[in-house]
């Protein structure tokens, strides 16, 4: 299956009072180039959630962003030092009664300290991992989804691309001969003009026509790229990270046209290796975006 390095995915995962989201984005890359945004909770985790993301994904810049939500609270990062904190509402207590002062103490006083509220050291964060682990692979499924049905797209359309090229290739084959004689004939009439007999110089002339017909033949290259045509499509039907193979191959596609158009002697081939360029820089620009 060949697959395009555009997609999308999102899926949610719950379990008690635990859930997350993950969304997992991926483009056009010539290597996996993974970016990662972890809620502090799961920063541990990241090497296993890259692990994880690799042996999915073979190709192409892939963000990923995960929410962990816990009791109501987004991305929890931090624990409550209990013991602290009652220590705190104690100072705070005893610090009103020697000022005086008649207001209770709020939520807001108590953050103004958070540094001996909340600790820098994470949780367990097991069950926090096994939800998020969930969604991840739900987003990745939906995300390969979204890359497998935009791959087959893309097939279908180099498919008829390929074969526009197939018959163009043919249709060179069959008018070489025809304009490779009438090149020679002009050249003969031309000679007429100049000469009174040619008769003397019929040797000679068969010579040039051995020489032209070996220096403008395009036999070979046509060949080359009715290969290269099949090597295409059947690496398509491989399906296995065939991105930079197909990349090879058109490089070489494109080398054959070159030579045919400048062996080209013929106004008509040489339009016709002009369309088959085209479709060819088409291809180049598709294949980018296959993993």
């Amino acid at each position: 299956m060949v697959y395009s390095m555009t997609g999308y995915g999102r899926a949610t995962a719950q379990n008690g009072n635990i859930s997350a989201e993950v969304e997992v984005k991926s483009f056009n890359s010539r290597f996996l180039d993974l970016s990662l945004k972890l809620p502090k909770i799961l920063a541990d985790k990241e090497l296993e959630i890259r692990n994880t993301l690799k042996e999915r994904i073979k190709r192409g810049k892939v963000i990923v962003n995960i929410y962990i939500e816990k009791n109501g609270l987004s991305n929890k990062i931090a624990v409550i030092e209990e013991n602290n904190l009652k220590s705190l509402i104690e100072v705070l207590n005893e610090l009103r009664d020697k000022a005086d002062v008649k207001t209770e103490i709020s939520l807001e006083n108590l953050l103004s300290f958070q540094n001996l509220i909340f600790s820098d050291q994470i949780a367990d964060n097991t069950q926090e991992f096994e939800v998020a682990g969930k969604a991840l692979n739900d987003a990745i499924i939906n995300l390969l989804e979204m890359r497998e049905e935009e791959g087959a797209t893309l097939v279908k359309d180099l498919k008829a691309r390929l074969n526009l090229i197939s018959k163009s290739v043919e249709e060179i084959e069959k008018l070489h001969p025809v304009e490779l004689t009438s090149y020679y004939e002009k050249l003969k009439n031309r000679a007429k003009e100049l000469l009174q007999d040619l008769n003397q110089y019929d040797d000679r002339l068969k010579m040039e026509l051995a020489l032209l017909s070996e220096k403008y033949d395009v036999t070979e290259e046509c060949i080359r790229l009715k290969s290269h045509l099949e090597q295409f499509n059947n690496a398509l039907g491989n399906g296995d990270e065939v991105g930079r193979r197909l990349n090879f191959i058109i490089q070489e596609m494109n080398r054959e046209a070159n030579t045919i158009n400048s062996k080209s002697i013929s106004t008509i081939i040489t339009n016709i290796g002009i369309n088959i360029k085209e479709e060819l820089e088409k291809i180049r620009e598709q294949i980018q975006n296959i993993e």
